[in-house]
């Protein structure tokens, strides 16, 4: 079931986004009274899954889920078309359009794109608000478990004051990124204030190393089930450990050291149980362990213990907009900031580019519309940012040949942008190879 909720969101958006796309390119064209062909979600190599002619557009459904695309008369391509060029021109093809027209349409597809990341973030701002810890609260800083995070320097107790010159105001899904992508971070550890530099190639140490969050909240130590052969079956699910061999434990981290200590002992302790403090004796194996599993407990019920104030700020629909826009602005930009380390070969982010199956993992296993409608936006602008890429076969490319034509007055010929076509083409495949090599290569070192 895990799969299948997985992969209809993965389709889901990657067809929605695919549609709206292509969609951006259609809409101009027939605008400019330029015939299009063919609209299709995802390749019909060989063969279509569905199709159905009305006008002069046949409207189908591929079977290679790799993309989608719209056939444009007279104009050079991925369907290499020569025969149609070889013809002369005719006043409905995209060749014997002005330049500016032509570029308007080969833009629309990455201005729906931008349009539809911004138009969601606004709709979530609305519908769901911000939900966030003020940073101030955190009194006694935050978790720390990678090991690439403790190799850079981070300990858990640590308060994050500002990533690369910001203040940090709040703790929220966007604090990880942040550190991910920054090149110095200022901590204060007990009352004095540090800057950390971030390794070069921080990227390629986290892929390394064991996967989750690089910042969390330090969190109590809750009871979430009994092991099987456990020796401290007097514990209940939903205990809370307050205090170990006399020790008060707040944070669940702060018991690894006191179980350490105590290997192979039985040491009294305080739960809480039902809201009561109850006095127990727990024994404690030769590998420091009790023999539970920690956890079970939301971010309500944190808040109701008083660890942590969790703040809900709600946008009415006019509110909601400059919010939105923000939020698009910072992912636009902080896209822009991967794709930079992606091309610093000191960084060595480019061994973590993915394809088709990296997307899918991003996917939750249940289905949440917020995640859903969060990841699709920035889908959204991957989409855009890589479609304006320079290269030949990609949107970019064709921009990059019109801007040249509008400024030199002289269009390329056919010939060199067949050729141009083909050799961005080549790099394409050889792009996508790569990432889903990435996926591949991953999948079989379990990195």
């Amino acid at each position: 079931m895990d799969i299948v909720i997985k992969l209809s969101q993965f389709l889901l958006s990657l067809s929605l986004l695919i549609i709206l796309h292509e969609l951006g390119h259609f809409i101009p064209a027939k605008l400019f009274k330029t015939r299009v062909e063919k609209f299709y979600l995802f390749f019909d190599v060989k063969y279509s899954l569905f199709k159905k002619k009305i006008g002069e557009t046949e409207y189908g459904i591929g079977w290679l889920p790799l993309g989608g695309y719209v056939k444009i008369s007279g104009m050079i391509d991925e369907s290499m078309d020569k025969e149609q060029m070889a013809l002369p021109p005719e006043p409905w093809e995209f060749r014997t359009k002005p330049a500016w027209q032509r570029l308007i349409i080969m833009l629309g597809g990455v201005t729906v794109n931008f349009i539809l990341a911004f138009i969601i973030y606004i709709g979530m701002a609305f519908a769901y608000g911000d939900t966030y810890i003020a940073n101030s609260d955190l009194k006694d800083g935050v978790a720390i478990e990678n090991p690439a995070m403790l190799k850079a320097g981070f300990k858990t107790g640590d308060k994050i004051i500002s990533i690369d010159g910001k203040a940090v105001e709040n703790f929220d899904s966007d604090m990880n990124m942040n550190v991910i992508m920054a090149k110095h971070v200022l901590i204060e550890r007990n009352g004095q204030q540090q800057t950390i530099t971030m390794p070069t190639d921080f990227v390629d140490q986290l892929s390394k190393t064991e996967k989750g969050l690089l910042v969390g909240i330090r969190r109590p130590f809750a009871i979430s089930q009994i092991t099987e052969g456990s020796p401290n079956h007097n514990l209940k699910p939903k205990d809370l450990i307050l205090s170990l061999n006399g020790q008060k434990i707040k944070y669940f981290d702060e018991a690894k050291a006191v179980l350490d200590m105590n290997k192979g002992k039985e040491i009294p302790a305080v739960v809480l149980r039902d809201l009561k403090e109850t006095p127990i004796t727990l024994k404690v194996s030769n590998d420091g362990k009790l023999g539970v599993v920690s956890g079970g407990l939301d971010m309500k019920s944190l808040e109701k213990l008083g660890y942590y104030k969790i703040s809900t700020k709600e946008y009415g629909f006019f509110e909601s907009i400059p919010v939105g826009l923000q939020k698009g602005k910072d992912q636009l930009v902080g896209y822009g900031k991967q794709l930079k380390m992606i091309f610093n070969p000191e960084t060595k982010a480019y061994k973590q580019v993915g394809g088709f199956a990296a997307i899918y993992n991003i996917f939750p296993s249940s289905w949440s519309w917020e995640v859903f409608w969060s990841i699709t936006a920035l889908l959204s602008i991957m989409l855009g940012v890589m479609n304006l890429l320079p290269i030949p076969a990609l949107d970019g490319g064709h921009v990059m040949f019109l801007l040249y034509e509008i400024v030199s007055g002289k269009k390329p010929s056919d010939k060199f942008l067949e050729n141009a076509q083909m050799v961005g083409f080549v790099l394409l495949i050889s792009l996508l190879l790569f990432a889903n090599g990435n996926d591949i290569y991953k999948a079989i070192v379990g990195k």
